[in-house]
C-alpha cells in the first residue's frame, strides 16, 4: 500500500517532539491518524531513537483489550519504559480507555515521557478534553486527503479535471485510493466506514437506536450542502416528507453528528457587524463522497460539491471558518486567522458576463482591505484582478501551486 505523505501533519509531529507537552491528534475514523503515527515512528527510528524507545499501543486491536483498564493500561507502560532514556509512548484511538487521563497525566510528569494520542469524536478530543488536561496539551485536527494528497497518489496518468473528477466521484479516505480503478469496491469501502462511524461515534455516543432518523438528517444534510439552515427548518421539511421530529431532536441529533466529525457547520458571520450570527448556518460534509453515497446523485449540484471541497481546505489551512453575511447578500466564507481576514468566492464558472457580476458584487461591497479571492473551474481566462479581488482557478489554488 502506498503511504501518501503529509507534511503538514508531520511537521507538526517534528516540531513538538520532546516538548513536555502531549501531542493529541483528532479526526473522522480512517482518515489516516494511525498512518501518520507510523510515519513518524519511522521517522524517529531513523534519526537515533532505538525500537525499545517506542511503545505503541492501538485499542482498537482486540490483542490490547484488557489494556483498556487504565490501571492495567499503565502497569504495561511503566514495565517497558527505558529508565535512561526519552520513551515516545503512542496511544491510538484513547477513547476507548475509561478515565485515560489518569494515566496520560502520570505520564506526563515524567521526564522521559513523551506522549501522543489519538481519538475519533470531536467532543471528546475538544470539549472533554479541555478541561481533562487543561494547558497540558496541543492539538492537530486531521481531515481525511486534501485534493494536493489525493492526487499524489494517483496512479494513471489524468489531467487535472480528471483528476479532480476522480476525487469527488470516489473517497477522500487514504485506503480508497487502494480501490481508485474499482468504483463498486470504492462504494463498498465508503459505505462500511460511513456505517461505522453513525454506529459507533454518533449512536452510541448519543445513546440512540433511531439510526433510521440520523439517516433521514444525514441525507437531508447531504441533499443541502451549502445551503442555509437552521433546526427549525430541518425539522419542517423532513416532517413533511413523513418523518416526524422536532426540532430539538435536531439539534441533538445535529451535534451527535457533529461530534462524530462527519459534518461540520459554518456559521455566519457579520461581515458589517464583525460579530457571530446565531441564527442558520451552512453544513458541509467530512468526505464530499459521502453525498453520492446518501443521495445517489452526482451530476446535479456541483457548484455546492466544489463549494464542500474548498470549505475542507480553508480548514486544513487553518483559522476558523464563517459565511459571510451581508446586509444585502452573501460571501460564501470568511476565514479569520492570525488576526487576518481572508474572503472568498466559489463559483464553477464566471465566464458569462453577468455571473462574473453576481459573483464579484459581494466581495466589492466589503469596505476593508483584506485579500479578496473568487475561485472557479475556468480553464479560459483561469487568473485575473478586478480592482484588488483575484480570479484563480480553484483546482490550481487546491494544489497549492496559485495560492
Amino acid at each position: 500500500m502506498k503511504l501518501i505523505p503529509r507534511p503538514e501533519y508531520m511537521n507538526f509531529l517534528k516540531r513538538y517532539q520532546d516538548h513536555h507537552l502531549i501531542k493529541v491528534i483528532s479526526g473522522v475514523r480512517r482518515c489516516g491518524k494511525s498512518t501518520i503515527f507510523y510515519l513518524y515512528r519511522q521517522y524517529l527510528l531513523h534519526h537515533g531513537v532505538m525500537p525499545e524507545q517506542i511503545i505503541t499501543i492501538n485499542f482498537e486491536d482486540l490483542a490490547y483489550e484488557s489494556l483498556c483498564e487504565y490501571h492495567a493500561l499503565y502497569r504495561y507502560i511503566i514495565e517497558r519504559m527505558q529508565a535512561d532514556k526519552m520513551n515516545y509512548i503512542f496511544l491510538d484511538e484513547i477513547q476507548h480507555v475509561k478515565n485515560f487521563e489518569k494515566v496520560v497525566d502520570s505520564l506526563f510528569i515524567k521526564d522521559n515521557a513523551d506522549v501522543y494520542i489519538t481519538g475519533s469524536n470531536a467532543y471528546f478530543m475538544s470539549g472533554d478534553l479541555a478541561t481533562l488536561l487543561t494547558g497540558r496539551y496541543v492539538e492537530l485536527s486531521m481531515l481525511p486527503l486534501s485534493f494536493h494528497e489525493f492526487s499524489q497518489g494517483l496512479t494513471a496518468s489524468m489531467s487535472l479535471s480528471e483528476q479532480y473528477n476522480a476525487y469527488i466521484r470516489g473517497s477522500s479516505f487514504p485506503y480508497a485510493l487502494q480501490f481508485q480503478d474499482d468504483s463498486p469496491a470504492v462504494e463498498e469501502y465508503l459505505s462500511g466506514v460511513y456505517n461505522t462511524i453513525l454506529v459507533k461515534d454518533t449512536l452510541r455516543r448519543m445513546r440512540s437506536s433511531d439510526t433510521m432518523m440520523v439517516e433521514s438528517l444525514m441525507k437531508f444534510l447531504a441533499a443541502n450542502i451549502g445551503s442555509l439552515i437552521s433546526p427549525n427548518k430541518i425539522a419542517n421539511s423532513m416532517t413533511s416528507a413523513g418523518r416526524k421530529i422536532d426540532n430539538k431532536t435536531v439539534e441533538k441529533y445535529l451535534q451527535g453528528l457533529k461530534d462524530s466529525l462527519l459534518i461540520y457547520q459554518a456559521d455566519r458571520f457579520d461581515v458589517r457587524g464583525k460579530q457571530l450570527l446565531k441564527i442558520n448556518a451552512k453544513y458541509y460534509l467530512v468526505d464530499p463522497a459521502f453525498r453520492r453515497l446518501l443521495i445517489n446523485d452526482t451530476g446535479r449540484d456541483t457548484g455546492h460539491i466544489l463549494e464542500n471541497v474548498v470549505y475542507l481546505e480553508l480548514l486544513r489551512r487553518g483559522g476558523k471558518v464563517y459565511v459571510g453575511q451581508l446586509p444585502k447578500g452573501e460571501i460564501d466564507f470568511v476565514v479569520e486567522k492570525s488576526g487576518i481576514r481572508e474572503y472568498y468566492q466559489v463559483a464553477e464558472s464566471t465566464l458569462l458576463p453577468e455571473v462574473l457580476e453576481r459573483e464579484l458584487k459581494p466581495l466589492q461591497s466589503v469596505p476593508d482591505q483584506y485579500p479578496k479571492y473568487l475561485l472557479t473551474l475556468d480553464e479560459i481566462t483561469p487568473e485575473a484582478d478586478y480592482d484588488g479581488i483575484k480570479k484563480k482557478n480553484v483546482l490550481r489554488w487546491l494544489l497549492k501551486a496559485d495560492s
